[in-house]
């Protein structure tokens, strides 16, 4: 018998901190308590700074996927669930590929691929950690000292260590859904709460204008004595959340919320038990949020890699290609100027989309065929394909309604596939258009975090249904 990959992993996963499994079915009262605490933890931790930073006036490299990784600069969540999602994909993806043997029967195979991804998810930390430090985010490190610079990649692997611990307890059945859905959600509602109602200041030479969209408007037309232009600068002004941007935002989470409704249901009857009978959904968001979470941590994994390239090679033709980054209006922040990191990053406004039409139609076309393909490839490799299903519904005893016992699988392979490909199409479609339209926390935030609210929301259902305190 040959020696398998887990299997060569297994001293390393043994020496890994782990949460138990619960001896006993955890109350939904209590799900909710470890889960508002485990909230409480993250939030807690997002603004604890690190010690020893030199200075944070360098652009940020990780600013890409600081929203939808649940990432606060200059905190002990730097790095977010960036380890543990980035991890947790290319593990389901080696896995699906059949690269690493996994049987998800085996109870014993399931502990040591968990045990595998929280090993890779450290891995990732740490490299992380180390690469920020060396590369100048929290200072020049011969400014900091060895010594500090050491403290820094502790900090920011203890942090991420932490994170895991309070996903796994969510995921052990302590709490409700998981710790990566649970702190992205809350980091996107909290960014677009707070680019609507913050108090904060800013001197724009027209005068003092706050930062909250809606406290902006507001501002503008009690202060204001040209009350048409002061409206027109609440909505359109540039620079600061304005309530276009608002508007745009509650125009997307509006959309994915009627576009979740939309499915086939294949009616199924049981062979065991006459008259059971029921129906098998197929949503058009068959694979939930998953499409837009590999299309940005792919893409967020390349814009952190071609920044720290190109402030340390900015003459070499290879990182040139990968991405020329300047700043803009004298901001710390950098952003793609040319090269394959500037065509993959999305237009910000309309008129910047039309600037630039080639860029736009790039953009486009490398979000549509990323997200549908994507879709499409991750039926195969989480083990929802149409075979799968067909397995699970038949060890279940249930079979199509009015057909023969293999047409299932014939209607399974006919519908799954177009609704995971049609799925990753509009959700594609959906962020492009929230992108151009400025939606706050940007189109992919906004997928999401509806889709997580959404889960939770069915999580609730299916808890208080389970306990009698709710009927639909």
């Amino acid at each position: 018998m040959s020696l398998r990959f887990l299997d060569v992993l297994r001293p390393f996963i043994s020496v890994m901190p782990e949460v138990a499994s619960p001896d006993r079915k955890v109350q939904f009262r209590e799900k909710v308590m470890w889960t508002a605490i485990t909230l409480f933890i993250f939030l807690v931790c997002s603004q604890i700074p690190l010690y020893g930073i030199m200075s944070s006036e360098s652009s940020d490299p990780l600013y890409w996927m600081r929203v939808i990784m649940a990432s606060n600069r200059g905190t002990l969540m730097e790095l977010g669930v960036t380890p543990i999602a980035t991890s947790g994909m290319i593990m389901q993806l080696l896995a699906g590929a059949q690269i690493i043997e996994v049987d998800y029967s085996v109870k014993e195979d399931r502990a040591l691929f968990a045990g595998a991804q929280k090993l890779f998810a450290m891995i990732i930390a740490i490299g992380q950690a180390v690469v920020s430090v060396w590369g100048g985010v929290y200072g020049a490190p011969k400014d900091i000292g060895a010594g500090i610079a050491l403290i820094l990649v502790l900090q920011l692997c203890i942090a991420a260590l932490i994170t895991m611990l309070l996903d796994e307890l969510l995921q052990k059945g302590y709490g409700l859904g998981s710790g990566i859905s649970l702190f992205i959600a809350t980091n996107i509602c909290e960014t677009v709460i707070w680019k609507a109602f913050s108090p904060t200041t800013f001197n724009t030479g027209r005068g003092t204008e706050f930062e909250g969209a809606i406290v902006a408007f507001f501002h503008l037309m009690f202060t204001r004595h040209d009350k048409f232009r002061a409206l027109k600068e609440a909505f359109y002004r540039q620079n600061l959340p304005n309530i276009m941007n608002l508007l745009a935002t509650i125009l997307v989470f509006a959309a994915v919320i009627y576009l979740q409704g939309f499915r086939v249901e294949i009616p199924v009857k049981s062979q065991k038990v006459r008259g059971q009978q029921g129906t098998y959904p197929v949503k058009l968001f068959y694979t939930s949020n998953m499409p837009i979470m590999l299309q940005s941590a792919l893409v967020s994994n390349i814009f952190f890699i071609s920044q720290l390239l190109y402030k340390r090679f900015p003459d070499n033709l290879f990182v040139r290609l990968l991405g020329v980054w300047k700043n803009l209006e004298g901001a710390p922040q950098d952003f793609p100027s040319s090269g394959f990191a500037y065509y993959v990053s999305p237009p910000h406004t309309l008129a910047e989309a039309m600037a630039d039409p080639i860029h736009f139609v790039i953009y486009v076309t490398f979000m549509l065929s990323a997200c549908a393909f994507l879709s499409k490839t991750w039926i195969d490799v989480s083990g929802s394909s149409p075979r799968d299903v067909a397995k699970q519904l038949k060890d279940q005893n249930m079979v199509m309604r009015g057909h023969r016992e293999d047409s299932l699988y014939r209607e399974l392979k006919r519908i799954i596939p177009t609704a995971a490909a049609l799925g990753g199409l509009c959700i594609g479609v959906l962020s492009v258009t929230a992108d151009i339209m400025g939606a706050i926390g940007s189109g992919t935030g906004i997928l999401l975090a509806v889709t997580i609210i959404y889960q939770y929301f069915e999580i609730f259902v299916k808890e208080q249904q389970e306990q009698g305190g709710l009927r639909f």
